[in-house]
């Protein structure tokens, strides 16, 4: 089974929260929070921001470690054991766009209309932390 570990963030802005969609891996259109893997000789916390900025296009910082998160998945035939840290963060500018390719869009959502959207276990178990 191969590892991967991701980091990403929760980013609350008067209410909102940062979601981010993109296709999945079985070809899925869906609404999630942004992270991704980390870089060789980053930490989670540093991924975590990186990644926020490169799929949402705000700089941000953190403000706590949420959860750690472990699920396991098929691509490609392989089965993936996956890690993922959540951090609370908050936004401090918008620097740029998107990801292009990677993100088909990006939008701001109460707790409210994100029950809606998402769909990952992971996710739902995010809102309920930061959105009790």
């Amino acid at each position: 089974m191969r590892e991967e570990f991701s980091a990403g963030g929760v980013v609350l802005r008067g209410g909102e929260m940062a979601l981010v969609q993109v296709t999945n891996l079985k070809g899925e259109t869906v609404w999630t929070f942004p992270k991704g893997h980390l870089e060789a000789g980053e930490s989670a916390q540093e991924a975590a921001l990186r990644e926020v900025e490169e799929e949402t296009g705000w700089r941000c910082k953190t403000i706590k470690p949420l959860i750690k998160v472990h699920y396991q998945f098929s691509r490609q035939g392989v089965p993936v054991s996956k890690s993922v840290e959540w951090f609370l963060m908050e936004p401090l500018e918008k620097v740029g766009e998107p990801a292009e390719g990677e993100i088909l869009s990006c939008r701001w959502a109460t707790a409210e209309a994100a029950r809606k959207l998402v769909r990952y276990p992971s996710d739902v178990e995010l809102l309920g932390l930061v959105a009790a």
